[in-house]
């Protein structure tokens, strides 16, 4: 995915010129070869010693669809076909704070994710899966704070030890704002949130990840991939900062943090993208931060996805783009691994297609040699001077984001938001008028060609009657004083400005529904109003 701006020049999509040939001079003009070793700060070639000598990447396909139940059956094919961790897809309903029956959830409920309403549909989802060997992440944000209750109080009460409990919520509200939209409360409590949630894991499950901050997502919104970077580093400052302003010490969390990121493009320009991001990453914490405990440095990333670059048309070419998205993400030094299957330009994926994506990164393990060594692409010249290169672009991308007022300005005032739409609307067109080169969307097109019919997953109206039915059910069972007492301390808390966890895990655990925990924290905060900017 290289720019051509005339036959005698290449810019790759972060605005770096790519020469003919590389030479040791270049490296040297560019900054010179970063010589720590793997496992050491700035953790250039990886964060650990042996990286994939000593343990592979975790697999974890993202998946979840219609009910719990349904959903914990596809959990079980994917580990029972080698998956090493598992990534939950939850619908929009749930994602956005609504209940399945409200009449907000219509015709959403189970489409594109689990459907959960209460502690219930964790229990059905996780029945029979050992948390201690299966790694959990929810992809959830609006709602997170409500879901890693519910996650810790479905596993303290399954008698696993929360101080030893290991996961991953995605919980990247301000990424929301820029990106996806499944924001429910305004921007300055939204973050409070998050503080909450690492306040309160910090003290209660220190192994777990509260927060994955998501650059994927900026990316597939239109930025690129010096910006995703930068911009993933702005918003986990202000996170930072938010935890740092609550008496938190920086070695307490920080170690903690983890990071999602996109893998679609340029081979060379994706490796050093992340290559420079651990250095850049070690270097703000560390030394900017003043973090004593090196890990507490640690880029921990997931490399995944690249939906944006998967295409409808001649969609067999996306086993080949995943193959080569997985290379990618293993030859950066991802810790996690997940690929967008090669159906998800149009559909949820079949089991058929997550088993293709499952058995690509399987293949790169067992058959190709990526886990014999470590940061094999280290010394080239050319990826050395681009790594440096890299670096200086995620710097600038970080020090806009400053100039607007920080982060959570930035996306109050809806300044990045536009920044990403517009630089969206100029690919597109640049996808429509050639200069952007997509393999059987411009060029290689077959003469008369037609897009091709696709099996569409279809929306369950029985599974959805299900849920609602299920939801009825839990209501009818549970303790309606017990609720009522819950939700009146999560109230409580959320007007005192204190965090807001352990009324929320008092409430999960009553069984009180995502819709009803948000309403009263609704009422409290309020509902985001997204500024708009043309």
């Amino acid at each position: 995915m290289t720019v051509m701006k005339n036959p005698n020049t290449v810019v790759n999509e972060s605005g770096i010129e790519i020469k003919t040939l590389y030479t040791r001079e270049d490296v040297e003009a560019s900054g010179g070869i970063d010589d720590s070793r793997p496992g050491e700060p700035p953790f250039t070639r990886g964060i650990h010693a042996d990286m994939y000598r000593k343990r592979p990447w975790t697999m974890r396909q993202y998946t979840g669809f219609a009910n719990a139940a349904d959903t914990n059956e596809r959990f079980h094919y994917l580990i029972a076909n080698g998956q090493t961790g598992l990534n939950v897809a939850f619908d929009l309903p749930s994602q956005c704070g609504y209940d399945s029956d409200s009449p907000e959830a219509f015709g959403e409920v189970g489409r594109v994710g689990m459907a959960v309403d209460t502690l219930r549909d964790f229990e059905v989802a996780f029945d029979g899966i050992d948390l201690n060997k299966i790694t959990v992440s929810l992809t959830i944000n609006g709602a997170a704070a409500i879901m890693i209750a519910m996650y810790l109080a479905m596993a303290e009460k399954r008698g696993f030890d929360l101080a030893n409990l290991r996961g991953t919520a995605q919980n990247d509200i301000l990424k929301e704002f820029v990106g996806r939209g499944t924001w429910i409360f305004p921007v300055e409590p939204s973050v409070k949130l998050v503080a909450d949630t690492i306040e309160y894991c910090a003290a209660h499950a220190p192994k777990y990840s509260p927060v994955s901050v998501c650059g994927y997502h900026i990316r597939e919104s239109g930025a690129d991939p010096a910006e995703e970077m930068g911009y993933a580093f702005a918003i986990a400052k202000a996170y930072t900062d938010a935890a740092l302003a609550r008496g938190l010490d920086i070695d307490a969390f920080a170690g903690r943090l983890s990071f999602n990121f996109n893998i679609f493009g340029n081979l060379f320009e994706q490796v050093a993208k992340f290559r420079a991001g651990r250095r850049r990453w070690a270097r703000i914490i560390l030394d900017e931060y003043g973090a004593k405990d090196p890990k507490s440095g640690w880029l921990r990333m997931i490399a995944g996805g690249g939906g944006s670059g998967l295409t409808i048309e001649q969609p067999e070419n996306n086993i080949s783009r995943g193959a080569y998205y997985a290379l990618i993400a293993a030859l950066s030094g991802a810790q996690t691994m997940a690929l967008c299957c090669y159906d998800e330009a149009y559909t949820i994926p079949t089991p058929k297609a997550q088993r293709i994506s499952l058995r690509t990164m399987q293949l790169l393990i067992e058959e190709i040699g990526l886990t014999d060594t470590v940061d094999p692409l280290g010394g080239s010249y050319y990826v050395e001077t681009l790594t440096n290169q890299m670096e200086e672009k995620i710097v600038a991308a970080m020090d806009w984001v400053a100039e607007q007022g920080g982060m959570v300005r930035a996306v109050s005032e809806g300044l990045i938001q536009a920044r990403v739409s517009a630089q969206a609307y100029a690919h597109q067109r640049s996808l429509e008028e050639g200069t952007f080169r997509k393999v059987g969307v411009n060029c290689y097109v077959e003469e008369g060609e037609e897009r091709p019919e696709v099996e569409l997953h279809g929306y369950d109206e029985a599974g959805s009657k299900a849920q609602v039915d299920a939801l009825r059910r839990v209501k009818i069972e549970r303790d309606d004083h017990e609720v009522e007492a819950s939700l009146d301390a999560l109230r409580t808390a959320a007007q005192a400005g204190d965090n807001v966890m352990p009324a929320l895990m008092r409430a999960v655990k009553a069984y009180a529904t995502v819709g009803e925990m948000t309403d009263v924290m609704v009422d409290v905060y309020g509902r985001y109003d997204e500024p708009l900017r043309f």
